[in-house]
């Protein structure tokens, strides 16, 4: 546990500052470009890169972490096979994007726009080869090198923007992407030294077993993603008003809101998919597993709150253009916390090789999103497409749940997990009743919800984190005694 905590802290930090930072391109993009519907083609061609990631890496990084954790394996070679093999497919996919950019355009709907399409999809290229080199760092617990890189990323992205968008005044949504294939090109150059294979040889039979496990990630990958992201690719096809994109774009601007609950998730799962790996030669591995369940929801339960409680600040990531579609910001937060807790039970299938149900599970979820979405997209918009979404994840964190306890069953602390959820309810219920019903002064809200994140913080110290046991550690570690 306390790898896990040192590997989360440092990859958080890098994931957090990321976001964050990434986040200052939220409000650049909303106060500097022409319309909302400007944003909307910017949300819409990113939720199809998320999707060619997903099929550009066909599950290919899990199966690497599985192989080369096996001791019938040699690692180098699994990892020269996989790091090949992504190569090629990635080069491929690229030059076909480039030779049929015009009619790519036209199928998506942007017959104006093929430079847009080429570059995104160029990109997600670029991205999907880089994920195995990018796994290499997280397999030999390079989390600093890790982060640095990823950091490296956003700062250009960042400064490209910056130049382009302000000091260029060029506030057009070509700059967008390319600001992003620039920054990209230049990380995975910076990244290359230090991930080029060594050893090794290319296997095929290593190849063929990879992807034996790795395929049925990719049905469940590509279903796992279109439920995050389906949303925004149907949008403008469902929706009926003439102002789909201008929705399209306050609806994936405010969705940016809540990325608060995202980064953590991120962060815990790229500490968490090595270590269980890893820990899975130990025996008594399973009360790891549930300990690291009960303190991601405790913690995410923790970040859900303090969003609900100042939206009143966090608002201004957007401009006023967009703020009607804010509302939706905590059905979001708890979509990720359902998102979160499913990628945390997953771990059974994924040790037990049965990875199928992954994908039984994400075909459920996206059924779901899809009859949700076709049939209350129409009639009340961008609320279908977040609502959708919510009781995907819902019900397939429910399934993945009771099938997982009866094929691979770990002891979750469920009391204590059932009590912080009902805590997290009930504060939830007394800040709206009291906003509803009692104060309307924005100033002495976020006061009620300081207090009330306060109450939250005392039960947690007094329940599960106890003051006197990490002053006692403290003191422990600077005497030299053991705790």
């Amino acid at each position: 546990m306390k790898s896990l905590a040192k590997d989360t802290a440092i990859y958080g930090v890098s994931s957090i500052v990321g976001k964050f930072l990434n986040y200052l391109l939220v409000p650049l993009y909303t106060y500097v470009l022409k319309q909302t519907a400007d944003y909307g083609i910017v949300t819409n061609l990113y939720a199809w890169t998320a999707l060619l990631l997903v099929l550009l890496t066909y599950g290919m990084e899990t199966g690497f972490f599985r192989f080369a954790n096996r001791e019938d394996q040699d690692a180098p070679t699994v990892y020269k096979t996989a790091f090949l093999c992504l190569l090629t497919t990635s080069t491929v996919f690229a030059t076909m994007v480039v030779l049929f950019r015009q009619p790519l355009a036209d199928l998506l709907g942007y017959a104006g726009h093929a430079e847009f399409v080429a570059m995104m999809f160029v990109t997600v290229a670029i991205d999907a080869f880089a994920c195995i080199p990018f796994a290499y760092l997280r397999y030999k617990k390079r989390p600093i090198l890790f982060a640095a890189l990823k950091l490296l990323f956003v700062l250009l992205n960042i400064a490209f923007n910056l130049l382009f968008l302000v000091v260029l005044g060029k506030n057009d949504v070509f700059y967008v992407f390319l600001s992003n294939i620039l920054a990209t090109g230049i990380q995975t150059l910076v990244l290359l030294p230090f991930t080029l294979p060594k050893g090794g040889v290319f296997d095929g039979g290593v190849l063929r077993q990879m992807l034996r496990y790795s395929l049925p990630l990719l049905v469940l990958g590509v279903a796992g993603i279109m439920n995050q992201t389906l949303d925004r690719i149907l949008f403008p096809y469902l929706y009926t008003g003439a102002d789909a994109q201008a929705q399209l774009g306050i609806y994936g601007a405010c969705f940016k809101v809540a990325m608060v609950m995202m980064m953590f998730t991120q962060a815990f799962r790229y500490a968490y998919e090595p270590f269980v790996f890893a820990k899975h030669k130990d025996r008594q591995s399973v009360e790891a597993y549930a300990d690291a369940m009960k303190y991601y929801i405790i913690f995410s339960y923790l970040i859900l709150l303090g969003v609900i409680f100042y939206l009143d600040i966090f608002r201004y990531i957007v401009s006023s253009a967009y703020w009607e579609g804010l509302k939706i910001v905590p059905v979001v937060l708890w979509t990720y916390v359902f998102q979160g807790i499913y990628f945390n039970l997953s771990f059974w299938y994924k040790l037990t090789d049965e990875t199928r149900w992954g994908a039984y599970f994400s075909l459920i979820g996206l059924a779901i999103t899809l009859v949700l979405q076709v049939v209350f997209v129409p009639i009340i918009g961008y609320w279908a497409s977040c609502g959708s979404s919510l009781v995907c994840y819902f019900v397939i964190m429910l399934l993945s749940f009771f099938i997982g306890q009866r094929k691979a069953p770990i002891p979750y602390d469920l009391k204590r997990i059932g009590e912080y959820t009902v805590l997290t309810i009930g504060l939830l219920a007394v800040y709206y009743a009291l906003r509803l019903y009692y104060i309307s002064n924005m100033w002495a809200m976020m006061g009620v919800g300081t207090l009330l994140i306060a109450i939250y913080l005392f039960i947690l110290t007094r329940k599960d984190f106890p003051l006197q046991n990490v002053l006692r550690n403290r003191r422990s570690h600077g005497s030299g005694r053991p705790n």
